[in-house]
């Protein structure tokens, strides 16, 4: 099948990229804006394989990506391009208005009119797979249950909010136009090639270079963990076989403390790479005030794509996070110019309501 991944220069469509490269047959078109957060060098490894092509294009541009689905015969599109960041969307929350969902309509809308060109079979096993995130369900307490792919959404942050609207407008496209979609949440996502403005890479990054490891409030906040490469093999079996229609709720079923996390990560560099004196790097986390509206606690029940396509998330929260470290202590080469460039760690997310 050929397969156009939307967004695919970023983390979690780079890793689709490279997936669907290394452990199928499929041919896959990596359309892309590149904004800050992309990285054609996430994708050198397959660069040239002939099965490989990359088309520089803003989802907003429905000529350009109707031009793309007609020249390359596209029978699956998987749509992972976004704004992504929490905090980004707390300072400007414009972009990701523009992007999630102005971009998502005009996303759907070029692909609808492609679709309405084919016929036969080619028409039949089309599907469009929107991938979104668990932060659309809000936040749960201590005492709730997980998300499933019934609870109700109640999107907290301007980004979360952006991603439910898409949700929607993905859904919609389907039951009122007939558009063959099928959806996905996922937990957060950590793993190689992570933009260090997310928490794990922030914190690996900040620990190696002697920098305080910033803590929001009293590090109580919870996230499940779900390994980027356990996530892109879940994407492509729901892209592939899922139902339509429906949707898919992927996590890792590893819930950490974000304390927990940063300890974690302490104490795996310090066993890989101790400091001279020996002393802890549990020593730079810094406590700072919380982010506004930061929720709780999200807990993904990953049952469903576990009992209906098989999945399941390979590796632990433990043996993924020292797969990571390992990997951003290997490749300074990549990491190195971003953190001088385009990112060295500054704190986001602090505007408050006026």
């Amino acid at each position: 099948m050929n397969i156009l991944v939307t967004g695919g220069a970023g983390f979690i469509g780079s890793a689709v990229c490279r997936y669907l490269i290394n452990e199928t047959e499929h041919h896959v078109v990596n359309l892309d804006k590149l904004t800050y957060a992309a990285n054609l060098e996430t994708l050198a490894s397959i660069a040239e394989d002939p099965r490989y092509s990359f088309v520089q294009a803003d989802i907003a541009d429905g000529a350009k990506i109707g031009e793309t689905l007609r020249k390359h015969e596209i029978d699956i599109v998987m749509h992972l391009a976004a704004e992504s960041h929490v905090d980004r969307s707390i300072d400007g929350p414009a972009e990701f208005i523009q992007t999630n969902i102005v971009g998502t309509y005009r996303l759907l809308e070029a692909v609808r009119d492609y679709w309405n060109s084919l016929t036969g079979d080619k028409r039949d096993t089309f599907r469009f797979h929107h991938i979104s995130t668990d932060e659309v369900y809000g936040t749960l307490d201590f005492n709730d249950q997980m998300f499933t792919e019934e609870t109700p959404y109640a999107p907290s942050s301007p980004y979360s909010a952006s991603k439910a609207a898409s949700d929607h407008l993905a859904n919609a496209w389907h039951h009122t136009f007939g558009l063959p979609v099928v959806l996905s949440n996922c937990s957060n996502n950590y793993g190689p090639y992570h933009f260090p403005e997310k928490l794990i890479p922030l914190v690996i990054l900040n620990a190696l270079e002697g920098l305080p490891l910033p803590v929001y409030g009293n590090g109580e906040n919870v996230r499940d963990w779900l390994y980027v490469d356990d996530h892109a093999r879940a994407l492509v079996l729901v892209a592939t076989q899922g139902e339509l229609g429906r949707s898919y709720n992927i996590g890792g079923r590893n819930e950490r403390s974000n304390l927990t996390v940063v300890h974690t990560i302490c104490d795996v560099l310090d066993r890989l790479q101790p400091l001279p004196d020996a002393s802890s790097r549990r020593d730079l986390i810094t406590f700072v005030t919380d982010r506004p509206g930061h929720d709780l606690r999200y807990a993904i029940d990953a049952s469903r794509i576990e009992s209906e396509l098989g999945w399941k998330a390979q590796e632990t929260f433990e043996t993924g996070l020292e797969k990571t470290v390992q990997w951003f202590l290997d490749n300074q080469a990549w990491w190195g110019p971003i953190r001088a460039k385009k990112y060295s760690g500054e704190r986001l997310g602090q505007r408050k309501a006026s």
